[in-house]
Formats: structure tokens, sequence, C-alpha cells
């Protein structure tokens, strides 16, 4: 194994997760106008395989840290790079809708396996001090991995095999670069860390909130992730070359979620998740109008990007603080609510647009968030013992931080030497 440095590792830990989420999971919607055109899919079918990687996310993530404490961080990822080659392939080679929806199913398993073997991985090579910011930077390679999937689609316009057939190439690097960078371990924590406080004491009032909140929000950008190119393409009649720029604009706004939910977590939790929500019915609602007109189009790509990455940071954030000392439930939690909440939207959205239209099922999605966003009160803000705390802790860095604690509850400092001390647990 060749040994990296807490940045290389945040790179290289971004662009594994460009691979399985950017392009095996979020490039989809990009290439569902050739993809229905080409194998005659209505709106409801699409919906339906849309949500399949989804429904696969949450079944693969459900088992993660089991299959990763027994496999290990190298061999997890390796499996999560197969499962991303071989549906990726599928999907390239689709001839009707059940071969397509197999592969989209293995691509949710990409997904749904990459983060806990990085995150486990991360735990055995990088310095608790640096798991916050590693963490944020392999977060941003969601986005990263949306912007490389536009080239393919302005240069091959219509070419959606070809561009799948080139993912698939890409995953299969990932596997052989795992396999040198990553280590076999399954985890690694200081020896002194007390062990998590016990099921009956977790504030499962506020976890209920977020895996709601998590759930609705989910709920409503499934229309933009499945739907928004083919919008522009049938409502708007613009060419499908053109979906490009909207995944392109996603992307590019999308790298400033990070910073936004690191600020919203320093400041007001609830308020930053309702203007947030707020964006992102703007969003359904920006599109569904000017379907037609190219800039706002691209405009309201970038306000969804901005808002939908700041949202899943802010959650992931809360997760990890409401639950201390369980680095492998704490980050899953909220995105397993996202999930389940993109999978139940997909063919909701998907049925609306077959009975009402594009323009109308948008702006009832656009309408729920509104409402969703006046609820954001209810949202859970830091946890008690940090709201007690004269001086509060905030952001992604003071989120882990929280996770190891010592034997009297206290987080454990970056800088004691105990801290530097890891016991292997393999």
């Amino acid at each position: 194994m060749k040994t990296l440095s807490s940045t290389g590792f945040a790179i290289f830990g971004a662009a594994l997760v460009a691979i399985s989420y950017g392009l095996a999971r979020f490039a989809f919607g990009l290439f569902v106008p050739p993809i229905r055109d080409e194998l005659g899919l209505t709106p409801y079918v699409i919906g339906i395989i849309g949500a399949l990687p989804l429904i696969s996310f949450l079944l693969a993530t459900a088992i993660a840290p089991l299959i990763t404490a027994y496999l290990g961080a190298r061999n997890t990822a390796m499996l999560s790079g197969t499962f991303g080659v071989g549906g990726l392939a599928l999907i390239s080679q689709a001839s009707d809708a059940l071969m397509l929806g197999m592969g989209v199913f293995a691509c949710g398993i990409c997904t749904g396996l990459m983060m806990p073997a990085l995150t486990a991985a991360m735990q055995a090579m990088v310095k608790r001090s640096m798991h916050g910011r590693v963490s944020s930077v392999m977060n941003a390679g969601t986005s990263i991995g949306v912007i490389v999937a536009v080239p393919t689609v302005l240069f091959l316009a219509g070419a959606w095999r070809l561009a799948y057939l080139s993912f698939a190439i890409l995953a299969g690097i990932g596997v052989v670069a795992a396999w040198l960078f990553l280590p076999s371990v399954s985890r690694i924590t200081p020896g002194n860390a007390a062990p998590p406080p016990p099921l009956s004491e977790l504030p499962w009032s506020r976890l209920v909130r977020l895996s709601l909140f998590a759930f609705l929000m989910g709920f409503i950008s499934s229309a933009y992730w499945i739907f928004a190119p083919d919008l522009v393409v049938t409502l708007g009649g613009l060419p499908p070359g053109a979906t490009g720029w909207l995944w392109l604009s996603v992307g590019i706004a999308g790298l400033g979620g990070a910073v936004v939910a690191d600020l919203a977590d320093r400041n007001n939790p609830p308020i930053t998740q309702a203007l947030m929500l707020m964006m992102l019915a703007a969003s359904l609602a920006l599109l569904a109008a000017s379907p037609s007109q190219s800039w706002l189009a691209a405009f309201s790509a970038l306000v969804f990007g901005l808002a939908y990455m700041s949202l899943t940071g802010l959650y992931l954030m809360t997760g990890i603080r409401l639950l201390p000392g369980r680095l492998s439930v704490g980050p899953v939690l909220p995105f397993m609510a996202v999930s389940l909440g993109q999978a139940s939207g997909s063919p909701v959205v998907g049925g609306l647009v077959d009975i009402f239209g594009y323009a109308d099922a948008f702006a009832m999605f656009a309408a729920l968030g509104i409402l969703v966003a006046i609820l954001s009160p209810f949202y859970p803000g830091h946890i008690a013992q940090a709201e007690e705390d004269e001086e509060e802790d905030s952001g992604l860095q003071a989120a882990y931080d929280h996770q190891l604690q010592n034997d009297e509850g206290e987080p454990l400092e970056p800088a004691e030497e105990e801290a530097e001390k890891p016991a292997v647990n393999p």
C-alpha cells in the first residue's frame, strides 16, 4: 500500500466519491432524454428506474458498517468499485427497461458502500484533528463527478452508451487505485475513547426530526435530479446537449455547499435550512416557468446545486453531533433519509408528470418545499451539551471532535498525546 498525506487522501477520496456518487448515481438524470427516446420509456417508468439506485443505496448503506468491519476499508472500496463497473457497463449495453434498471441498481450499491469504506480508511490514515476537513473535501467529490459528466453530454450528444462505457472504465481505474492506496484495516480509534452512550440515552426526538426533514428534502429534490434535463428538452424545446449546462451549473454551485453548511452550523441551523429549502423550491419553480430560456435554466441549476449541497452538508453535521461516539452511523443516518425521500419522490413526480405535465408537477413540488421551509423552526439545532457551553464549538471539524470522548464524556483534545496513539480493531 502506498502512503498518502492528509491532503492526498482528501483528494483521492474526492476522486472515488466523484465516480461513485457523481457518475454512478447523479449523472443518470443528465442522460434521461436520449435514454428515454431510444428505449421508448414513459416518465413513470423513468421515475421507477430513477428510484432503484436510491433503494439499493439504502440497502447497501444499512449493511456497509458490517461489511467494512469484516472486509476492511480496501476490500470494501474495491467491492464498491466492482459494482460500479458492472452497473455502468450494464447501462451502456441496456436494451430495455429491465436491463437499465439492473444497471442503475448496481450503481446504487456502489454508492452505498464507498463512503463507509473511505471513512474507515480515513480513521486509519488521517489524524483525528483533520477528519472534518478531509470529510468536507471528499463530500465535494459529488459535485466534481457531476461536472466531469458534463463534457460527455456536450460533445457526445446522444451517445449515452459511449458515455457510460467511459464511466465504467473510470470506475475500473478507481478499483485499481483503491487496491494501491487504501489500507486493509477496518477502523482505528483512540484507545482511550469511551464507548458510545446507550441507545436509551440518545436524543431520539431530535433524530426523528432530522430524519423527517432529510426525507422531505430528498423527496422534493428528486424532481430536479431525475427530470430537470427531460423538462427543458420536452417542455422547453432545448437540444439534449444543452442539458449539460444544467449539470455543470449544479456541480459548480454545489462546491460552495460545504462552506454554506459550515457557516449554517456556526450560526442558526433552522433559519439556514429554511432559506436553503426556499432556494430549492425557487429552483424548481424557475425551471418550470422558463424551461426554454437556457440562461434562466442554468441559473435555476446554480440555485439548486448550492441549496442541495448546503442542506446535505448541514444534515451531515447534525447527524454527527446527535450521535457522539458512533462514527459509522452519524454521517450515514441523514443520507439514508435523503435517499429514501428521493426513492419515494422519483415515481411520484413521474406519475404527476404523466397526469398533469412537467410544469404543474414541478410547481407542486416547489409548493411542498415552501411548506417544509415554514416548518424549519422544528429543525434540531446543536446538541444539548453544546447549548450549555459558553463558547460553543461548531462546524464540521467540531462535529467530528465530539465523536470520540474520554472516560469523563468530554471530547478528546486533538493535541493530547494519548489521542495520537490509535488502537487497531481489525
